[in-house]
């Protein structure tokens, strides 16, 4: 029987935040509308970047499309809320690896947060990262609303 796998020729990383008036759920549609990527059918996946896939500009994905994210996204009714991203390709493996991190923090405290966990991914995966990169979004969400924050890493194929 033959194993069918997709594997993904490039990515892309966005973000979004928004405030939303009515609940968490319009809080996310409307991060993800920053973000560009609210008319994709997200699909969660883990955080292994494959061989030979490349970094590429966001670009707009068609509506309806099955899209395959690593996402990190945060919620707050009041307070500072953050969440974010981090990867890296192993020096000489050529596979890049995703952390996340997201909560009630502030950038730096988010920042630190992902630079411990995809440093301890590569460790347990016995490999040295180069260029490792972030993308983190922080909101100031005021009492009363509903607030998310949302980073993607977004693979293409």
């Amino acid at each position: 029987m033959e194993m069918r796998t997709l594997i993904p020729k490039g990515f892309f990383v966005t973000g979004g935040k928004a405030i939303g008036k009515f609940s968490e759920l319009n809080a996310f549609d409307n991060a993800l509308k920053d973000a560009g990527i609210a008319n994709c059918n997200l699909v969660e996946v883990s955080s292994i970047i494959p061989p030979n896939c490349r970094e590429v500009p966001p670009r707009d994905i068609p509506v309806g499309s099955i899209t395959y994210t690593v996402l990190s996204k945060a919620y707050g009714r009041n307070g500072k809320i953050s969440a974010g991203i981090a990867w890296g390709f192993a020096e000489k493996e050529g596979f890049g690896i995703v952390a996340e991190a997201y909560g009630s923090m502030d950038e730096s405290v988010t920042r630190k947060i992902l630079l411990e966990r995809i440093h301890e991914m590569a460790n347990v995966r016995g490999i040295r990262l180069r260029n490792v990169k972030y993308k983190i979004e922080t909101l100031d969400v005021p009492k009363g609303s509903y607030g998310c924050v949302v980073v993607a890493l977004v693979y293409l194929f």
